[in-house]
Order: structure tokens, then sequence, then C-alpha cells
């Protein structure tokens, strides 16, 4: 028999505010395993299989790309088990990233994550964020900036 522990919406809050500084912004591997779950299925990475190692593997890739990342969150919101945060982030383009090789330009998006919460981890999230300014920010020559 399972048994779920039901969280407040200001818990879920909590954790979504933790995942975001913990494993996106510091990249921290030992988070993983406490704020993710073990079946944590990312909708929006491209074709990831769920679990923690598929995320520490998006963390490697991420932090071979992109160093010094700020994440500022303009709004955190929750009903039942989804946590929605609105959040400004920005980073240096240090190496490798979406297929761009490094310019050492910082870049600056508005990005949208939405968390879903069980049992105190995360089990879900999806991601939106502004692609073509971000493609336009890590443009070697900047013109299009």
């Amino acid at each position: 028999m399972v048994i779920e522990r039901t969280m407040s919406t200001e818990q879920n809050k909590e954790i979504a505010r933790r995942f975001i500084d913990e494993v996106f912004v510091r990249q921290d591997p030992d988070a993983v395993d406490e704020l993710a779950a073990a079946d944590f299925t990312p909708h929006t990475w491209g074709p990831t299989p769920p679990g923690r190692a598929a995320l520490r593997q998006a963390m490697e890739r991420a932090s071979r790309g992109v160093s010094d990342p700020v994440f500022t969150i303009e709004d955190v919101i929750a009903e039942g088990d989804r946590v929605v945060v609105r959040l400004t982030s920005s980073a240096t383009h240090s190496g490798t990233f979406m297929g761009k090789p490094a310019t050492g330009n910082r870049y600056t998006i508005q990005e949208i994550h939405i968390f879903r919460v069980r049992d105190g981890q995360v089990s879900e999230h999806w991601h939106e964020f502004d692609k073509l300014s971000l493609m336009q920010q890590l443009e070697a020559d900047g013109a299009d900036r």
C-alpha cells in the first residue's frame, strides 16, 4: 500500500523554489535525490527518459554550456499539486549550449516553469521560455540584439 503525503500549497511552493535554486542554479547533484522523485519526468527537454539520472545528465549538459546563472523569481502560483513559477534567468554562454559554441555573451530571458509535486518531491516538470530571444542573445556578433 502506497501512502501519499498531502502537502499544502505553501509547502509545494517552497519545494519548487528550492528545486530552482538547488538543482537549476547551484547544480547540486545531492539535491536531486532529495527534491526529485525517483520517476521524475521532464516534459520539455526533448526525448529525455524519466528518472534522476536523466535529470543529472541534463544538469551536466547545461553546466557545460552556461555559467554564473541567476534566476529571479517574479511569481509563484500554486493550486493542488501544481506550482507555476515565472522567472527571469540570465547566464554567461561559456561553452557549447543548444548547439551554439561559446560566445561569452550574457543572456537574460523570461521563463515559466510548472512543477507537479508529489510526496514532497517534484515528479513532473514543464518549461517554456523565450527561445527566439535566447538564440539572438547567443549569437557571436550580437548583431540581432
